[in-house]
């Protein structure tokens, strides 16, 4: 009997340990700022009229209810205006089609297009606003065009002398990864309009304060401007480390694979050749008439790049709805390669980038590579005209790579005073 209790009392024993562990173990959620606004910084839109500079991304908690429904039904404040940016309040615009104004169905509140005739709020969609909220999920690079849009308003928001509020949420690709050079000023554009590294492992928060610090809008140092700033993310966590649910931020970015190398493959924006858009694996398959896809592949492969792996692929780009509606090389069928993650946590995706670009380039004919480059497309998003004229001149990928190495460093000690997390 004694021998029955003892098994079982150690049993008991091994069971609450074991439920301990897990307990240890588990990662709480990310709390983003919309939700901290929303339980612990109410006092900073109580009783006010409020416009949100938003999409189809901002939405809160477990219940994944968007912050503009959570406002509107709100007895102590009052949306007044919305503003979306590319891509439109619901993201389902084509990347760079102009959007226009509307009325929000859901809400009935007017929606201002800042992607249109106007990139900035005017002074007449601020009539009724008494602070301004920005609350979109970023991804962590220079040309993605939210980024932009939250610099823009808040040049508005303090040339009327309202309140600015950045709800802060993770960079999806982490705090801590930088590439690429830092942007020069002739190359400035809606697709680079602040002067980082391709990727600079900051939030839009931690970016707003950068922004406005160093007056890269005119006027800019006088705005009233305040970061939500999240609970529980770290700069070494990953998007998959938060707990939170995802929300393509864009058509062309469904899944948090395509966030991680797109970096890297977005730069085939620059090229004639197709960086997968018109299929439902963007920037995962990059394309081109001018190569063989099993040579690329088996060059890539050879090159040991972290955390990726090849395959040949073959693929056709066509209009989907949603995602791109005018696709490059459109009913082409292209030789290209399938790329596959094997471990985000390794994956250095402008590195990459750099190194698919080069296996393209060299693997084409001489046809192939005098209609490789658009002009100015590649500088536009590298930040300069060096990388293109290194990659035709046979440089090799490493020593692009290490050739940005000066400009990351200085970064990483320029960026220090504006991060608010560990």
């Amino acid at each position: 009997m004694n021998f029955r209790l003892l098994v079982w009392a150690l049993l008991l024993l091994t069971i609450l340990h074991s439920c301990e562990t897990v307990e240890e173990n588990a990662t709480d959620s990310t709390t983003v700022g919309a939700q901290r606004l929303l339980e612990d910084e109410f006092e900073l839109i109580q009783g006010k009229r409020v416009g949100i500079i938003t999409n189809h991304s901002a939405v809160v908690g477990e219940s994944q209810d968007h912050i503009v429904d959570l406002l509107h039904d709100h007895e102590e404040v009052e949306v007044t205006a919305l503003f979306g940016p590319e891509h439109g309040i619901r993201g389902e615009a084509d990347a760079g089609e102009p959007v226009d104004d509307e009325v929000d169905e859901e809400t009935g509140i007017p929606v201002y297009s800042l992607y249109g005739d106007t990139r900035y709020p005017t002074e007449e969609m601020l009539e009724d606003v008494d602070v301004l909220l920005f609350d979109i999920q970023d991804v962590g690079t220079r040309f993605y065009t939210y980024p932009a849009t939250m610099g823009r308003a808040m040049k508005s928001a303090a040339k009327t002398g309202i309140p600015y509020l950045v709800l802060d949420r993770p960079n999806p690709i982490g705090g801590e990864r930088i590439e690429g050079h830092i942007r020069e000023d002739e190359f400035e554009s809606g697709i680079g309009l602040y002067p980082t590294p391709i990727t600079h492992g900051m939030t839009v928060g931690e970016l707003a304060l950068m922004i406005k610090d160093n007056e890269w809008h005119e006027g800019i140092s006088d705005i009233d401007l305040h970061v939500v700033e999240m609970e529980g993310w770290t700069r070494d966590m990953f998007w998959e480390d938060s707990g939170l649910d995802w929300v393509p931020p864009s058509p062309n970015i469904p899944d948090v694979e395509t966030a991680i190398i797109y970096p890297g493959t977005c730069l085939f924006e620059g090229t004639n050749a197709s960086e997968g858009r018109g299929t439902y694996e963007p920037f995962l398959q990059v394309g081109s008439p001018y190569i063989s896809n099993s040579e690329v592949a088996d060059d890539l492969n050879n090159r040991d790049l972290p955390g990726l792996y090849f395959n040949p692929a073959v693929f056709v780009p066509e209009s989907i709805e949603g995602m791109s509606t005018e696709p490059k090389l459109e009913g082409e069928q292209l030789d290209g390669v399938k790329i596959d993650i094997t471990e985000s946590r390794n994956v250095r995706p402008v590195e990459a980038g750099i190194h698919i670009m080069q296996a393209f380039y060299e693997n084409m004919d001489e046809e192939g590579q005098q209609d490789f480059f658009i002009e100015r497309g590649m500088s536009v998003r590298a930040g300069n005209k060096r990388v293109q004229q290194q990659l035709e001149e046979g440089v090799d990928a490493n020593e692009i790579v290490e050739s940005w190495q000066e400009d990351v460093d200085y970064f990483k000690e320029f960026r220090k005073p504006y991060l608010l997390y560990e």
